[in-house]
């Protein structure tokens, strides 16, 4: 387990006034013609730059954006710029947002006029960004008095702009919103109340072996969902038909069995297809025909689980228990996102998939806390040492 957050200094602890002060923020956006089209990130980071723009400092950003080539001038490579991130946070923060490129050969063209905020160029462009190249960390720490990482998305990878400069700026510390994800991470984690429930769902058990194992030994319940379930139900001796599953870790999962508690489907949603107008019929779980396709739990294992969520005081859920893209099969997940809603305990919510399904059922304001990063989620919820906050403690 990550060592505790309280050790780590915090931004609203600090004097900013008049400090050059640069933020790593997590604002890989959508974007599709110049287009910002999910603003979330942004949203979730302004805050953080509004915070330390009332203190009086002076701001500078940087990000990085999709997977451009290190070295490659940004002019080749467009759709990876931020500009078009510049225009909609200006937009929203409502003081100039200026784009500067070549703050690494003049880096003095970075340094802001007070009441505007500064977004550095995509990070990844630059060469040694991957590889936590330390030349390229000391650059970033000339930029600023205080560095501020604010991006837990990005915690879990040891890269120049989010663990480098915070060995060599003069001061580094986490943002509100680091502080906030791990904050929440910890009292879902570290003292949890009990009883205490995981939901982990996806397709495969390989991908998620790591937190099953960790939270086997954490949780009093363990729901399993998605074609993960598929590898459980085979181990209780149930058919599964063409179902995705994972038959080289049927002992894995009687394994997990044994240490908590993981309740197993009574009934499933089926097809013969996977597609969208597939047509899906319910089935008992030792009804599966050999060419059916378990694509969510059924309407009686739902109630069985929503009736378990509703006793827990604390819950993570970390994706889907069926298909849900597909409206067919979206009940099951459906179900599971009403009752984390509706629930009284404590609920931490991560993973790229968890947050679609949170926003289609429209339940994103009564879960406790969301998680923003995907990767990192997962790692600090399995035990990870994040290098990015670990960086961060004295």
């Amino acid at each position: 387990m990550t060592s505790s957050a309280k050790t780590i200094t915090r931004m609203h602890e600090l004097d900013l006034a008049g400090k050059r002060i640069l933020i790593r923020e997590d604002l890989n956006v959508p974007v599709k013609n110049g287009v910002v089209g999910n603003d979330t990130r942004i949203v979730a980071a302004l805050p953080t730059i509004r915070q330390a723009l009332d203190a009086g400092a002076r701001v500078m950003v940087m990000s990085h954006l999709g997977r451009p080539e290190e070295g490659k001038p940004i002019s080749e490579q467009t759709e990876s710029s931020m500009a078009p991130v510049a225009e909609h946070m200006q937009k929203l923060l409502g003081v100039p947002v200026r784009l500067v490129q070549d703050y690494l050969q003049s880096p003095s063209s970075a340094t802001p006029d007070q009441g505007e905020v500064v977004l550095l160029e995509n990070v990844r462009i630059n060469v040694g960004e991957g590889k936590n190249s330390d030349d390229l960390a000391q650059a970033y720490a000339g930029l600023c008095d205080i560095f501020v990482m604010d991006a837990f998305g990005t915690a879990h990878r040891a890269q120049a702009s989010t663990h480098g400069v915070a060995r060599f700026a003069g001061k580094a510390c986490a943002g509100p919103l680091l502080s906030a994800e791990l904050d929440a991470l910890d009292k879902a984690l570290k003292s949890p109340e009990r009883p205490m429930l995981a939901i982990v769902g996806g397709a495969k058990v390989s991908s998620k072996l790591q937190v099953l194992e960790s939270l086997a030994e954490k949780t009093d319940q363990l729901i399993v969902g998605g074609g993960i379930a598929n590898t459980f139900l085979l181990a209780a001796g149930y058919p599964v038909g063409k179902s995705l599953v994972e038959t080289d870790l049927v002992d894995t999962a009687k394994a997990l069995m044994q240490k908590t508690s993981i309740p197993l489907p009574v009934d499933v949603v089926v097809a013969k297809s996977f597609s969208a107008d597939a047509e899906g019929t319910i089935k008992s779980v030792s009804d599966v025909a050999d060419d059916d396709m378990i694509l969510d739990i059924g309407p009686q294992t739902a109630q069985k689980l929503a009736s378990i969520i509703g006793e827990m005081k604390t819950i993570i859920w970390n994706g889907p228990v069926g298909v849900f893209e597909f409206d067919t099969f979206a009940n099951g997940t459906k179900a599971i996102a009403e009752a984390v809603a509706s629930s009284k305990g404590f609920s931490i919510a991560g993973g790229g998939e968890t947050i679609q399904a949170i926003d289609k059922f429209g339940i994103t304001d009564q879960v406790s806390y969301i998680s923003t990063g995907g990767g990192a989620f997962l790692e600090f919820v399995q035990g990870d040492v994040l290098p990015a906050v670990a960086v961060l403690e004295h």
